[in-house]
């Protein structure tokens, strides 16, 4: 049996008519760029997060480049978020001018440890960059109440997490702004480079709206200089399509990741989740000895799996400026040569699952009598 980490092509045929037909009436109407396609995603997810706005951009790195840039995050200013995270995350800090301050994971939640973010805060701190990894939401009432404390924004990062809830409000909603990614891999995903921006508020809204659109809001009449980052209308017909699946395909993957919990549980360190929240599983992310190994037996009887992410960003060749020794981030480095995702997805059917689950086990138990 093959199993395959993500599956598009079965999502896709799954909705094919909806979305070919979404398609289709897009390239009827040359609504490519901006038009009705775009609002009415736009005020569906919205609607969805329940939130107030939601400005379509090109991809969950240009979101978070322009929310900070919209906060006003400029050079000389620093902004915390976590250790262990996709380098869109911290590039789109730099991207502003402002040093990232990289703070170290909890090691059970893989999420920031709340615990050192206020060590982290200096007088040229602006803001805190929240990840909500694989799906989890990060501890977001510590958070703001060490933003509140200090007096600096929140901006999320919910690019693996679309549809997760935190003590009953839906991730997006925790900060000042949000941002997600539809990469096509996410959980709801495009077919392409695609994200969108959250927020209640409706200044900062105007301000990422006209940013994100070459500083305006009529043609020509530039109030400022922004950037050339839109959410095209063939991408936001698709994803409308898709948002109405959401709740289903979540439902699955957290249907999924109960059947890996319960047959993993006593041989892996299955996902730990912290307590009233909804777990989006973008990802189900193990921790296990001998990985690679594992890794390599695996695909040998077809099955994919990933690693996310095998280098803390700090180790990264990009920010050896910085310095940091793996002292500096204990936990990220104990972890990076542990975690393994296995597959998950909405199309994942349950003889996959315990296919995966029966492999793996046979190949830890061959492991220890070797």
């Amino acid at each position: 049996m093959n199993v395959s980490f993500v599956d598009l092509k079965s999502q896709y045929l799954s909705i094919k008519s909806e979305i070919d037909n979404a398609i289709q009436s897009v390239i009827a109407d040359s609504a490519f760029i901006g038009g009705k396609y775009l609002k009415t995603f736009e005020q569906n997810f919205a609607d969805y997060v329940n939130i107030k706005h939601c400005i379509g951009v090109g991809n969950c790195t240009d979101a978070l480049f322009v929310a900070l840039k919209s906060l006003g995050v400029k050079e000389g200013d620093e902004v915390i978020t976590v250790v262990n995270s996709f380098i869109a995350t911290s590039e789109a800090i730099t991207m502003t001018g402002a040093k990232v301050v990289f703070v170290d994971c909890n090691k059970d939640t893989y999420n920031i440890d709340v615990d050192k973010i206020e060590q982290a805060v200096t007088k040229k701190t602006k803001a805190i960059v929240p990840v909500h990894l694989y799906g989890q939401p990060a501890e977001m009432d510590r958070i703001s109440e060490i933003a509140r404390e200090h007096n600096l924004y929140v901006v999320e990062d919910a690019a693996q997490a679309h549809g997760a809830v935190y003590m009953d409000k839906f991730v997006g909603t925790l900060g000042d702004c949000a941002c997600f990614s539809f990469f096509p891999g996410k959980n709801l995903g495009a077919y392409g480079d695609a994200g969108a921006i959250v927020t209640m508020d409706d200044d900062l809204a105007q301000k990422m709206r006209m940013f994100a659109n070459h500083g305006r809001t009529q043609k020509y009449n530039h109030e400022f200089e922004g950037v050339n980052s839109r959410l095209d209308g063939l991408q936001a017909a698709i994803l409308d399509v898709k948002l109405k699946y959401i709740e289903q395909w979540t439902q699955r993957r957290r249907t999924i990741a109960q059947m890996y919990d319960k047959g993993l549980s006593n041989v892996v360190v299955i996902p730990y989740v912290i307590s009233n929240i909804r777990h989006s599983y973008h990802l189900y992310v193990i921790q296990i000895d001998d990985r690679d190994k594992i890794i390599d037996l695996l695909k040998d009887r077809g099955i994919s799996t990933g690693i996310h992410y095998p280098i803390p960003l700090p180790y990264l060749k990009a920010y050896s400026y910085l310095g940091y020794t793996p002292k500096d981030f204990p936990s990220a480095y104990f972890l990076k040569d542990r975690i393994l995702s296995l597959p998950i997805h909405g199309d994942m059917t349950d003889e996959q699952v315990e296919y995966v689950i029966e492999t793996l086990k046979g190949i830890l138990e061959a492991i220890k009598k070797s």
